[in-house]
């Protein structure tokens, strides 16, 4: 089995745990209760409550014209997994049966908040989102320049305002509190939408990796001229080190490109927690 294969089955793997995970959430936590997430989701719950149409069925629907956004500004590749992550998310939400395991609206919350968000992103991390929100939010940033947190989190206060009005106070304020705990539970293991990474890499075929990112990928880089050394040998030879900053959802497809061209490249991965200026591409952009 070739690495391309494993990395595929791999994927598929991970992006399944992450349904159930998700799935968990929902199905046994806050559905149960009547709490709502945010993005997509929340909209379908929140329909599902109003008109007691099941959630798998109200899921897909309500993600579609967030799937047209995505056609415009994602890869075909991230989306057509987005679209059978959150398919595979309805159908396993139809097939789950759990007892209620608790009445504590504290702990439905947080508990529920973490599944979800835990699901989300090994969704993420894998090339795939699970909520149509995000989407909507990487459009709205490269049109208008907000942020994408900003983006979500104004969607969000706009679907807790409506759940106020329509279910209850209380309803609202627990699912805000579910919102939290998922956006936490993102944040610990992925840092968010909105963090970045930042490669360094150094290769002996630079100039073909630095092609293969300018025109397959559309991704901008820094090259650097840095001076090779070690130990008592010293200084040795000149080297171009390729810097760059991408989306971390977007990691592993750039490793797999430049293992394609050098498999002995050297490379260094780092956070960055902040951009400010210069032309950022999005990971979910087309070319």
């Amino acid at each position: 089995m070739n690495k391309k294969t494993k990395d595929t089955l791999s994927e598929i793997l991970q992006i399944s745990i992450a349904i159930i995970l998700a799935s968990i959430g929902l199905k046994g936590f806050l559905l149960p209760n009547g709490f709502l997430d945010g993005g997509v989701t929340g909209i379908a719950i929140l329909i599902s409550e109003i008109t007691q149409i099941d959630l798998s069925i109200i899921l897909p629907i309500a993600s579609i014209p967030f799937f047209l956004i995505g056609y415009v500004i994602t890869t075909k590749r991230i989306l057509i997994k987005s679209i059978l992550a959150i398919l595979l998310l309805a159908i396993v939400i139809q097939l789950e049966s759990f007892d209620q395991i608790t009445d504590d609206k504290l702990i439905i919350a947080t508990f529920g908040g973490v599944f979800l968000g835990c699901g989300i992103e090994l969704a993420i991390r894998n090339g795939s989102v699970l909520d149509g929100s995000e989407l909507l939010g990487i459009y709205l940033s490269e049109k208008y320049g907000f942020s994408i947190g900003s983006i979500i989190l104004a969607f969000n206060i706009i679907l807790f305002s409506i759940t106020a009005l329509i279910l209850t106070p209380e309803a609202a304020m627990y699912s805000i509190l579910t919102y939290l705990v998922t956006s936490k539970a993102i944040d610990f293991t992925i840092q968010g939408f909105e963090n970045y990474v930042g490669l360094m890499i150094v290769s002996q075929k630079s100039e073909s990796i630095q092609e293969a990112f300018l025109n397959k990928i559309g991704q901008g880089i820094t090259v650097y001229q840095g001076v090779k050394g070690y130990g008592k040998t010293g200084k040795t030879e000149t080297k171009e080190i390729i810097h760059m900053i991408i989306n971390r959802i977007d990691v592993r497809r750039i490793n797999r490109l430049i293992e394609e061209i050098d498999k002995e490249a050297f490379i260094i991965e780092f956070d960055v927690n902040n951009v400010k200026g210069g032309k950022i591409r999005r990971l979910l952009l087309s070319k």
